[in-house]
């Protein structure tokens, strides 16, 4: 007989609990009044198989947000094993199994232990088992099931933003579009109406509306004016349940700006402006402002001013200030009080950025009335001309007057005017003028060869008020007359050659003239009459402001007469006729068969074999090269005598006497000088030996002077007993090393170093058999052996 085992699951059902069994294909739904129990059976592999395939756990409703003290009951587990006798254990798994959902192990109760909320999660998937608590081993298969957690409307809904901004232009039509708002609910919108939200406008009536499904704020009222009102601010409720009593409801806040339009023209606040303006300002200078008021703001506000009539249109103008908006009234041109006092303008004011769909709100521009009063001022004298120019001729006597200058003041008082001139234009005092008339007169003479022009400035100043003054350049040309005699462009120096023949030209003249002249200059030359009949020359005119210079004989003698001073007459041709003489020198020289000048000395010809330049210059370079070649030979004998006596590579700090032979006697000059060791008083304390290199420095000590005629012997002794004692002696010998005289020399050894050794003196009678040249020695050395002896 087969066994069939049922695994059972009961949930609580009462209200308002629901609990649903859902065929594979089919979900039914209801509140059923008592517990469902649902079975699933078969032991056998294959009816436990087309059984589960049959029947299947789908989803079971829990309410969500309970409120009540204990645990909110799911349901029941239960399988048919379960003999009531503690062997069965139920188990629960899955999703919040242990800590959202607890089950009763030995009766299978299943409880939810917190509050649910379908927002959170709205689904739990759960599998339930039972084993055998001995063995733990299933009794049954496990079974999977979901819980489904049931809304409720605890949501409410939410816009998007907590405050919305938005802008349209004013005088919309209405029903135009503003802005679209959007609200969502949490609540599941497939059941019930929990989640459907509702729109509505709780305040900006009447001016937007909202439409209650989309959100869509628009335009509730015709003609909305920005410059009434700029600012609005419109709350949105939206409401779930779909709108029913109970539902849930948020709100936002939308600010909502209307944009400006050109719908306003400029309009001047008054009809007619006065301005008044001293009739001293300036061009260019402003003397007052205009505004036309315009509702609008930004580049619908801008204004364009012009004036469009008056008397005044050529004397004023206006131009707009941008960041006021503002018209300016400026001077175009210089103000007359005593000319026109008054002026009458109209100006208009227009906006430059025209709306076509206002235009029949009336035309966007505006005029006014503008008066300006010139006003009086105190005004400097004006004289007649901008400047005057005066023409005076040169010779003109001093105190004449030379021309008049005239200034008026200009104000209706007339006020009487005196002159002055500016003395800084007049340094020198050249001209004066007269203070009540105007008249200018020289004060000195003038010259136009000195200076052609002369500007100065004439001040002119009203007697009540000094400060009122105006100033006027004159500007006076002297001209010229003739005052100037004719003379030589330069000093004229020439020659004649003594072979000159008669009628030679030697020399062309030409003359200038400071003075000016319209024709053009027109001078004559002639010989002054004390020389005209007794002259060697003779002038020519030549009709062209030229004339030439002409020998009158033949041949010329400078040892007679080496210079000759012939004076030349010119005349100009204007009135007065002015003239001047002039001399030119003529030097007699000696020249070549071609005529060129070869000399103009006279006593060069007294000495011919005299020598030229350019030998007398050969001459000096020769001295000088001797005398430097002297200069040369000089130093480098003193450089020689400055060159140490050691000459030798290796530094053996010796005083070395070099002799180029063996002998020599007293026309040996390169020996050392024996007379420096007869008179150690010539020796200079202060020279330092420049064949060694001392380390250190001593202060010379003195030593005592030799008698006369001491013996050199004993000199030395004396010198070596010094050093040898001397404490601050060098830690060498001086010693003087001769050189080496080769084999057989009867005389043997010269050095003197080794007589030092010998216990009694030397004798010297060998050297009178050296011959002459020792002579010397022979003679001093043994007369004194002698006299020793004697």
């Amino acid at each position: 007989m087969r066994t069939y085992h049922c695994f059972w699951l009961l949930f609580w059902a009462g209200q308002p609990h629901q609990s649903f069994l859902t065929l594979l294909s089919k979900r039914t739904s209801g509140f059923p009044e008592k517990e469902k129990v649902l079975v699933f059976s078969g032991n056998s592999k294959k009816d436990f198989s087309r059984s589960k395939r049959s029947w299947m756990w789908n989803q079971f409703f829990l309410l969500e947000e309970y409120t009540g003290t204990d645990y909110q009951y799911v349901g029941k587990l239960h399988s048919d094993q379960d003999k009531g006798d503690g062997s069965l254990k139920y188990i629960l798994s899955g999703d919040g199994a242990g800590d959202l959902f607890i089950i009763n192990e030995n009766t299978g109760d299943i409880q939810a232990t917190k509050r649910l909320d379908r927002e959170e999660k709205p689904v739990y998937i759960l599998r339930a088992q039972a084993i055998n608590r001995r063995t733990g081993r299933p009794v049954e298969p496990e079974s999977e099931f979901i819980i489904k957690i049931h809304d409720i409307n605890d949501n409410e809904p939410m816009f998007t933003k907590d405050v919305y901004n938005a802008s349209i232009p004013e005088m919309s039509d209405v029903g135009t579009f503003v802005v679209q708002v959007t609200a969502t609910d949490a609540d599941d919108p497939t059941y019930g109406n929990s989640a459907k939200v509702v729109y509505s406008i709780l305040q900006g009536q009447p001016y937007f509306s909202v439409e209650s499904e989309t959100g869509i704020i628009k335009t509730a009222l015709l003609n909305m004016d920005r410059e009434n009102r700029e600012q609005y601010q419109v709350v949105i409720q939206a409401k779930d349940m779909g709108g029913q009593m109970g539902g849930l409801s948020g709100t936002t806040t939308v600010n909502i700006t209307l944009t400006d339009v050109n719908d306003n023209p400029p309009r001047f606040p008054q009809s007619t402006y006065q301005f008044r303006a001293p009739e001293s300002t300036p061009p260019d200078s402003p003397i007052g402002r205009i505004k036309a008021n315009d509702a609008d703001v930004d580049e619908n506000a801008e204004i364009e001013y012009s004036i469009t009539e008056g008397d005044g249109h050529d004397m004023f103008g206006v131009i707009t200030d941008k960041d006021t908006q503002e018209g300016i009234i400026t001077v175009k041109k210089a103000l007359d009080f005593e000319n026109k006092n008054l002026y009458i303008l109209k100006v208009e004011a227009t906006n430059t950025h025209v709306d076509p769909r206002f235009l029949y709100l009336g035309p966007f521009k505006d005029s006014a009335t503008v008066r300006i009063q010139v006003e009086d001022v105190d005004e400097p004298p004006v004289f007649s001309r901008p400047a005057y120019i005066i023409e005076v001729k040169e010779d003109v006597p001093i105190n004449s007057i030379i021309g008049t200058v005239t200034a008026q003041d200009p104000d209706a008082a007339k006020n009487p005017v005196k002159y002055s001139v500016d003395r800084h234009t007049d340094m020198d005092r050249v001209f004066n003028i007269n203070s009540g008339n105007g008249s200018i007169f020289t004060s000195k003479p003038l010259d136009r060869e000195t200076l052609l022009w002369h500007n100065i400035t004439v001040i002119a100043a009203e007697i009540n008020n000094p400060k009122q003054s105006s100033r006027v350049p004159v500007f006076i040309k002297v001209l010229d007359v003739n005052d100037n005699a004719p003379e030589f462009p330069m000093f004229y120096e020439t020659f004649v050659c003594e072979n000159a023949k008669a009628e030679q030209l030697i020399q062309t003249l030409s003359a200038v003239d400071k003075d000016d002249s319209f024709s053009g200059h027109q001078f004559s030359f002639s010989l002054a009459p004390e020389a005209a009949s007794s002259s060697n020359f003779t002038l020519q005119d030549n009709r062209d402001n030229t004339a030439g210079i002409f020998t009158r004989k033949t041949r010329y003698n400078r040892h007679e007469m080496s210079t000759y001073l012939l004076p030349v007459v010119i005349s100009d041709n204007d009135y007065p006729i002015q003239s001047s003489t002039e001399t030119v020198t003529i030097r007699v020289c000696a020249c070549d068969h071609r005529g060129k000048m070869l000399s103009c000395n006279a006593e060069a010809l007294i000495h011919p074999t005299g020598l030229s330049t350019g030998a007398l210059i050969a001459i000096l370079l020769c001295i000088i090269i001797l005398l430097v070649t002297v200069v040369l030979f000089a130093a480098l004998r003193r450089q020689r005598k400055k060159e140490p006596l050691i000459i030798s590579k290796e530094d053996i700090r010796d005083n070395i006497v070099s002799y180029n032979d063996e002998g020599g006697g007293e026309e040996d000059t390169q020996a050392f000088d024996i007379g420096t060791l007869r008179n150690p008083e010539a020796i200079d304390d202060n020279k330092l030996r420049r064949d060694i290199v001392p380390e250190t420095l001593f202060m010379p000590r003195r030593p005592a002077a030799a008698r006369d005629n001491t013996d050199v012997r004993d000199f030395i002794n004396q010198r070596l007993k010094e050093n040898d004692t001397d404490p601050t002696a060098p830690p060498y010998d001086s010693l003087a090393t001769y050189a080496y005289e080769g084999n057989g020399s009867v005389a043997e050894s010269l050095s003197s170093l080794e007589s030092v050794t010998t216990d009694g003196d030397q004798d010297y009678d060998y050297l009178s058999d050296w011959g002459p040249r020792f002579k010397k020695l022979a003679d001093m050395y043994g007369t004194m052996d002698s006299d020793k002896d004697s």
